[in-house]
């Protein structure tokens, strides 16, 4: 990590502003499991604190602390509509346990996968787009130069500190975090950590 935010300094004075603010880089990590995958779904388009909740009703719900497939598809839909997920997350969940039932998901080898494979395989579960895989290539792969420009957060921070116009295209946030390469991660992390300061 230490490499990580000297290289940063070094490379972008905003950054380096930004990272004597904040402090260290604490990114929160979770094992790249069907979990944490499920976890990302439940997250989609919600505020940290109410996907928090609804979260941890789903795991009451299902009577675990590790989701499994198999505790999912215990579950009817209303069930699972009941803990606080939308009609579409319920089915975007049941999907991702049906094929990771099947087999067709094998969570243990996506270590060994390229960022572009795993996100060619996951996005073929209904529901999870580029920007759920991202989640989990920068939280549960710990993949070190992910840049989520998919990410409202990633692109407001990126407005305020940048200047740049909210209706700028993807390609002008990508081109100023070139610069960031191969710790994309860390800098979108204090693109996130922005947002806190007063």
């Amino acid at each position: 990590m230490e490499e990580a935010l000297r290289h940063l300094r070094r490379k972008d004075p905003i950054l380096k502003a930004l990272i004597a603010k904040v402090g260290p880089c604490t990114i929160t990590y979770h094992p790249p499991t069907f979990h944490a995958l499920t976890r990302a779904i439940v997250y989609q388009q919600l505020s940290g604190k109410a996907a928090s909740t609804i979260f941890r009703r789903f795991l009451d719900c299902c009577g675990v602390r590790v989701l499994k497939p198999e505790s999912i598809l215990a579950l009817s839909d209303e069930q699972m509509r009941a803990a606080g997920l939308s009609g579409q997350k319920v089915s975007y969940v049941r999907d991702l346990a049906l094929r990771t039932a099947a087999g067709e998901l094998r969570f243990g080898r996506h270590k060994r996968l390229s960022d572009e494979e795993v996100i060619a395989e996951l996005t073929r579960v209904k529901g999870i787009g580029v920007w759920t895989v991202q989640m989990f290539l920068m939280f549960a792969l710990r993949r070190p130069d992910v840049f989520p420009v998919l990410d409202l957060g990633v692109r407001t921070g990126m407005q305020r500190l940048y200047g740049i116009d909210a209706t700028a295209k993807h390609e002008i946030y990508e081109a100023v975090a070139e610069g960031w390469r191969p710790h994309r991660t860390v800098g979108a992390w204090y693109m996130w950590r922005s947002l806190e300061l007063p």
